[in-house]
């Protein structure tokens, strides 16, 4: 249900949410958080879209800010939206115009829902100083994307100069799969410390930069980071160790390769997070997130300091993994994969015919458990 109040009030928004609840149920009950999104107007329906695939696993109320034209007459276009189109959730969009356009938090203040946290979301540009800005300093949390920015680094530098406890990047949290199959990989044996780590990533990809911050800080080690094509995200990882290394490479599609010295090659389910998962993510802590804090404000100042090389570079040096080779890994391990999921045949005499069943059975089990073993 879509209802649409032009040239309204926040009052009368209230107003109307409370006659609705009354009409059609409890419609805020259950709900644990307002999520307040700060959109321009083109991009308004992309943000619901994925707040209410997020909102499935986090029910809230979602207070959307759309800035519209600046010019002309101060006026607040409003649209509340419920049941199949709004997920999990409750929509209410502030559409303003005029003068009203820089005054987003006193329309947002009369919407959010008493006694429940609150978490401000930038999907497009955010503020420089998110944690002082003023729909920012009402929420406990703060969620940016360095990847719409033009340039990453700048923008990285600038959220770290700014930081405060609650803010956060879904940059950040796309490097989640990441840094668990990297640390899961440094579990197993041998045992032995990181030298040196290389991160090949696009120069336009923040979480790039963010995992290889991430690994100066923790591994206390030289992190090197080589540039890929625009586009391509992150596509390798290499942890060198005096007993052999550790390569992660994910050269395109959802698929990587993990090879790593004195243990079995394995293909690995590492998939492109999508807006929607990461924004669930965030949405599941509301504590500052002190790992991504050292990342941002301790990491990148170690990553800085290191001379970038390009892709190809970092491989002829012998010090990243090569996408090619880790293809023919994941291309052979396809194959066996394949053979031993293929149906074994089984080639026997026939039997005498005066061979009971139970012997038969018997044979037949002995030369399957012999293919199998062979």
């Amino acid at each position: 249900m879509i209802i649409d109040l032009p040239s309204t009030t926040t009052g009368e928004v209230s107003k109307r949410l409370v006659r609705m609840r009354a009409d059609v149920g409890a419609m805020a009950l259950g709900r644990v958080l307002t999520l307040v999104i700060v959109v321009d107007d083109e991009h308004v329906d992309e943000a619901i879209e994925v707040a209410n695939t997020a909102s499935r696993q986090h029910p809230c109320r979602i207070v959307v800010v759309a800035g519209g034209n600046k010019r002309g007459r101060a006026r607040l276009d409003a649209q509340i939206r419920v049941g199949g189109d709004a997920g999990a959730s409750e929509v209410v969009v502030m559409r303003l115009y005029g003068r009203l356009s820089a005054q987003g938090r006193s329309v947002a203040l009369p919407l959010v829902l008493p006694d429940s946290p609150i978490v401000a979301w930038w999907p497009r540009t955010a503020p420089a100083d998110v944690a002082n800005d003023p729909i920012g300093s009402l929420a406990q949390r703060r969620i940016t994307d360095a990847s719409q920015a033009r340039n990453v680094r700048t923008e990285l530098s600038k959220r770290a100069e700014t930081y405060v406890d609650g803010d956060t990047d879904l940059a950040w949290t796309r490097v989640t799969l990441w840094r668990g199959l990297l640390a899961a990989a440094l579990d197993q044996a041998p045992f032995s410390p990181v030298t040196e780590a290389t991160v090949v990533g696009a120069g336009d990809s923040p979480s790039a930069q963010l995992l290889a911050a991430w690994l100066a800080h923790s591994l206390r080690c030289p992190v090197r980071l080589a540039r890929s094509v625009q586009g391509s995200g992150i596509v390798s990882v290499r942890l060198a160790r005096s007993v052999g290394t550790i390569d992660l490479v994910r050269p395109e599609g959802d698929t990587a390769t993990l090879i790593q010295d004195g243990q079995p090659d394995r293909k690995i389910a590492l998939p492109h997070r999508s807006d929607a998962e990461c924004l669930a993510d965030e949405l599941r802590r509301l504590d500052p997130d002190e790992v991504y804090e050292d990342a941002l404000v301790r990491g990148m100042p170690i990553v800085r300091r290191t001379r970038s090389t390009t892709a190809s570079e970092a491989v002829a040096a012998g010090v990243a993994p090569s996408t090619e080779h880790a293809r023919k890994v994941a291309d052979r391990l396809e194959r066996e994969s394949s053979a031993r999921g293929s149906s074994v045949m089984v080639e026997a005499r026939t039997p005498p015919a005066d061979a009971d069943d139970a012997a038969v059975h018997d044979a037949a089990a002995r030369k399957l458990e012999e293919k199998r073993d062979g």
